[in-house]
């Protein structure tokens, strides 16, 4: 390098995981992410012991970054960050809980940066004719509804259909906040404080692309008034829980 002046830089790098990577090799991610997919087992000899990674977009941006550099001539030494330490127990724990998102509806909180390339890593090792998966649907006399997403600090979203003619609604709820989207159809959203009688109306389309806040002690209904099926997105504040539903009845029109 002296003789020539070009220059180097030298990595030594820990393990590095992301897409692509072959499983059953050297890389415990991808091996952990390729079996958990297709229900294959996985061995974890030793649960407490701590592997540090770094994820292949982090190397190939800092490599990058000295291709792009007009840099001097000689040796120099590089770091690729940020580096993570996990045990490869919570790895593959953690890799499990994507593997159950399809069963628990959980989400990962992808504001964690490790969660999130794991996460990313995992879904790229599915295989692609399973990518595809069926929600549980409940049905009844009103329509059909199915929950999409669940997760502690984001709570969760549903969507529903509903036939022609038929309401939905008429509670309120203490303290959970919800959003109504309604994606195709025509509705009436109806709403009243529970400690009045004035009813305020929102006629929403699918063609809006609307978003309706139903605030909390406010008793609600949605009302399908157009000709064909309706289906609406929801959002609540927090996940359902069947001991303490926080869902009162209550009817918006009276008498």
């Amino acid at each position: 390098m002296t003789r020539t002046g070009s220059s180097a830089v030298i990595y030594r790098l820990p393990g590095v995981f992301g897409k692509w990577c072959r499983p059953n090799y050297n890389s415990v991610v991808a091996t952990f992410c390729h079996n958990i997919a297709r229900d294959l087992p996985i061995v974890v000899s030793d649960p407490n012991r701590v592997v540090e990674l770094v994820h292949v977009d982090d190397v190939v941006a800092r490599f990058m970054t000295h291709i792009e550099a007009d840099a001097e001539g000689g040796i120099t030494h590089g770091e690729v960050t940020p580096v993570f330490a996990i045990s490869v127990g919570e790895l593959a724990e953690r890799i499990r809980t994507f593997r159950a998102m399809r069963d628990t509806l959980l989400v990962a909180d992808a504001s964690d940066p490790l969660t999130r390339r794991l996460l990313g890593t995992y879904t790229s090792y599915i295989p692609p004719d399973d990518l595809a998966y069926p929600l549980t649907q409940r049905t009844d006399a009103r329509g059909t509804l199915a929950e999409l997403l669940k997760s502690s600090h984001f709570g969760q979203m549903f969507v529903s259909r509903t036939h022609p003619g038929i309401t939905r609604g008429n509670h309120y709820h203490d303290l959970k906040v919800e959003k109504f989207c309604v994606l195709e159809g025509e509705a009436v959203i109806r709403f009243r404080s529970v400690l009045d009688d004035a009813v305020t109306e929102h006629r929403v389309s699918g063609m809006d692309f609307k978003v309706v806040d139903i605030p909390p002690g406010t008793t609600h209904s949605i009302e399908n008034v157009g000709s064909v099926e309706m289906i609406v997105l929801f959002w609540a504040s927090e996940i359902l829980d069947p001991q303490r539903p926080d869902t009162h009845p209550a009817e918006v029109l009276r008498g």
